[in-house]
């Protein structure tokens, strides 16, 4: 059991047949009146924010999320196959579970993969990774502008905003987190 007293950013706890993960919290003592925990929270598995207080003795029962490591395999019309790598079993996981930073995985990646009793819900790419530069509009001598940015396909079809001086066959590395450029490979 979790007391509301005892939050911390990450925690995850079970109320009302959802999980929730607390993303932040303060503790609130006013100078009249009962204190309390104002928090925000997140739907770990329907993604919602929501904001909510909570009295610092209320107690909820702790949900562990399961993370589990899993190299990518291929994609099978809405599924994706991610291979554990300790028992060579094949996990498919759905289109919809899948973020919008997944489209820097490519094939033979390993990513993260979050379930809750036994039920996957959602599965996080690797923090940095590196890819190649498919097309992209020539940089031209002299454009020495600073802060211009053009757009580039990258070779898992995503589009990212690269610096004038990266041209096609060029390795970079993105953060998946913001998709944003990095730096040369």
């Amino acid at each position: 059991m979790v007391v509301a007293g005892d939050f911390r950013n990450g925690m995850t706890f079970e109320m009302d047949g959802a999980v929730w993960q607390i993303v932040e919290f303060q503790h609130v003592k006013p100078g009249k009146g009962a204190a309390f925990v104002r928090t925000k929270i997140k739907n770990v598995i329907a993604g919602g924010v929501v904001e909510k207080t909570f009295s610092p003795s209320d107690k909820y029962p702790t949900a562990y999320i399961e993370r589990k490591e899993m190299e990518y395999s291929y994609s099978d019309g809405g599924l994706y196959y991610f291979m554990d790598n300790e028992t060579y079993d094949m996990i498919p996981v759905s289109e919809a579970d899948l973020d919008d930073n997944f489209k820097f995985v490519k094939e033979n990646m390993v990513c993260r993969i979050l379930s809750y009793k036994g039920k996957v819900f959602g599965v996080e790419p690797p923090t940095f990774v590196t890819l190649q530069v498919t097309e992209t509009e020539p940089g031209f001598k002299g454009d020495t502008a600073t802060n211009t940015l053009k757009p580039a396909t990258l070779e898992t079809g995503a589009v990212v905003r690269v610096p004038l001086f990266i041209d096609e066959g060029e390795m970079i590395n993105i953060d998946t987190r913001t998709g944003e450029y990095m730096s040369r490979a």
